[in-house]
């Protein structure tokens, strides 16, 4: 004969969930009368009549009150697990950036924060099921609590980032969701008290607290705090050297020396440059005007001369190439020497030389291009789809295009995509533009780009030289080098 057990099955609790002892201990607890007979056949006592009084003490309630349910808590459960699961995956997108490749220690440290709180969620969405089942851990509720709390908490910081542009990106189609998901799970974990079951209670409540801080910091530094940057310094040279004959073509070689050096200490990316040699031509009178009107046919065509005796300056384009190829990396304390020789011929009707050397440059710790397809030059004339869109800009040109990203991840996933753009022809000063025209369509909005352009902290550097023609042939008559 066997030995029947002592069964007592206590009133379920709020969720449902009866305790069920044997004896005097506690073996477990069960949702419905298949999970205790699940139960006792584990412990061999199959064969108990749950409708035995002299077997089974139900408490509470009968063996019919069973108030568990299942398909709603199940798809809480849910619910639970995969917002937590959809939080940790944004959280770490948003932070591996920043903490494995950030250029400053306040962005490395801001990335490191939002990685780890992808790691605490990943431990909610273990916990979650732990949480909504039988509360084997006291602290799965807890974990699951801090989950939502990160999740409301950098969500509400992505919300207030895109609200600055309120620009469409991808993402928004993820913390907006992902905020409304922690706004109820807070309101279904708050009441639960998850809490009260952990051994410090204080110390869970400090941790929240410093989450709370830690995102206010994120949200101060990507927001308020403008870092105080170092100043760039370029140093920009260009000069003629002397020229000699080419007696077999009556040609002049005219040398020419450039230099561009980075004296600051910040490193630059190069978005395009261009050096050209103009001829210049004028009308000369052999008496002065005092009258307005010569001096303003002097500077009609470039106004930043005017010459009392002379007049109608005409500029012809000699030479044209570039000192860089966009994309490239001018290094802090970098110096690059280039000497180019261009010909011209020695009956050229030119009284004045003039070499323009620009340089157009984004500093590294404003943003990151994407050098390998920013490099690739992108013929008009073969890519229609990369001609230029602007009046300016003439029909023989070289497109380079490439995606240009924030230093700061949390600004790139609450903005559109930005791409940088530049224009270089032979024949044309160059073009540049850093928007979110991508030859998709449309046209260059220079209402933006020049907000855009000044968020990267995009410049261009000058320098200039001018050379007599009368003393080039003079110094080639005075004899050989």
């Amino acid at each position: 004969m066997s030995i029947r057990p002592w069964v007592v099955v206590e009133a379920p609790d709020g969720r449902g969930l009866r305790r069920v002892t044997v004896g005097r201990d506690t073996v477990g607890s069960v949702w419905s009368p298949r999970d205790l007979r699940k139960l006792l056949d584990r412990l061999g006592y199959g064969d108990v009549d749950l409708e035995d009084p002299v077997s089974v003490c139900w408490r509470g309630g009968g063996s019919g009150t069973w108030p568990d349910r299942a398909w709603r808590r199940r798809t809480a459960m849910v619910v639970m697990a995969a917002g937590l699961l959809a939080s940790m995956i944004l959280n770490v997108a948003i932070g591996w950036p920043d903490a494995s490749g950030a250029l400053t220690f306040a962005q490395r440290i801001t990335g490191a924060l939002f990685v780890l709180s992808g790691v605490v969620q990943g431990a909610g969405v273990l916990l979650a099921f732990d949480h909504g089942g039988r509360r084997e851990h006291r602290s799965s509720g807890a974990v699951v609590l801090l989950g939502a709390v990160i999740a409301l908490a950098t969500d509400s910081l992505l919300i207030l980032l895109w609200l600055e542009e309120k620009e469409f990106t991808p993402y928004l189609l993820a913390f907006v969701p992902l905020w409304c998901w922690s706004i109820w799970a807070l309101g279904v974990l708050i009441p639960e008290k998850p809490w009260k079951g952990l051994p410090y209670p204080k110390k869970f409540a400090a941790g929240v607290f410093a989450t709370a801080l830690l995102t206010a910091v994120s949200l101060a530094y990507s927001t308020l705090f403008q870092p105080a940057m170092a100043p760039m310094r370029f140093s920009l040279k260009a000069d003629f050297g002397r020229a000699w004959v080419d007696r077999s073509r009556s040609f002049l070689e005219v040398p020419l020396k450039l230099s561009v050096k980075n004296t600051g200490d910040v490193s630059v990316y190069v978005i395009v440059n261009d050096f050209s040699v103009y001829g210049r031509t004028a009308s000369y009178s052999g008496e002065g005007d005092p009258s307005a009107e010569p001096w303003k046919e002097s500077f009609a065509t470039r106004n930043e001369e005017a010459e009392r005796y002379v007049d109608r300056l005409s500029y012809h384009r000699v030479s044209s190439a570039r000192f860089y190829e966009p994309g490239d990396v001018l290094e802090a304390g970098q110096e690059d020497v280039r000497e180019h020789v261009f010909q011209i011929p020695r009956n050229v009707p030119y009284d004045l030389l003039h070499v323009d050397l620009q340089f157009t440059y984004m500093r590294k710790d404003r943003g990151r291009i994407d050098v390998e397809h920013f490099k690739q030059a992108h013929a008009s004339w073969q890519h229609p789809r990369y001609r230029c869109r602007a009046a300016r800009c003439p029909a023989d040109t070289l497109a380079f295009h490439g995606r240009v990203r924030h230093n700061n991840n949390l600004v790139n996933v609450t903005r559109r995509p930005m791409y940088v753009t530049a224009f270089w022809s032979p024949t044309r000063t160059p073009v540049y533009s850093v928007s979110a025209f991508h030859f998709t369509g449309g046209w260059i909005d220079y209402s933006e780009e020049e907000r855009d352009l000044g968020k990267f902290d995009i410049s261009t550097r000058y320098a200039d030289a001018e050379l007599s023609v009368a003393e080039l042939l003079h110094a080639i008559s005075a004899g050989p080098l």
